[in-house]
């Protein structure tokens, strides 16, 4: 919810491009997870659709530097950004790589 709201003041030619691309992948981790941990019966889908959501969790790191080297964010909120996505990424290996404590 913190990238949504501060997105809110990207400039409005970034509107179909980074405001919508962040807001997008950030969302997509807590979806992906969501999905996830309704096919944890099946280890197999558990994990794919955690790999899916990790990815989107990157994604939404890269789209953080655009934002810090545009200069739309303080360099503190990209660090604290970064530290919240790097923890989500610690948490989401350890499911992936331990799908039957989920099961």
């Amino acid at each position: 919810m913190d990238i949504f709201q501060e997105s809110k003041q990207f400039p409005p030619e970034e509107k179909y491009s980074l405001t919508d691309q962040i807001r997008s992948s950030s969302r997509s981790v807590c979806s992906c997870i969501g999905e996830a941990y309704r096919k944890k019966k099946y280890p197999k889908h558990f994990s794919s659709k955690l790999t899916e959501a990790d990815s989107e969790n990157t994604e939404t790191q890269v789209w953080s530097d655009f934002a810090l080297t545009c200069k739309y964010i303080t360099k503190q909120k990209y660090d604290f950004w970064i530290s919240e996505s790097e923890e989500v990424g610690r948490m989401l290996h350890s499911m992936i790589e331990h799908p039957e404590k989920f099961s």
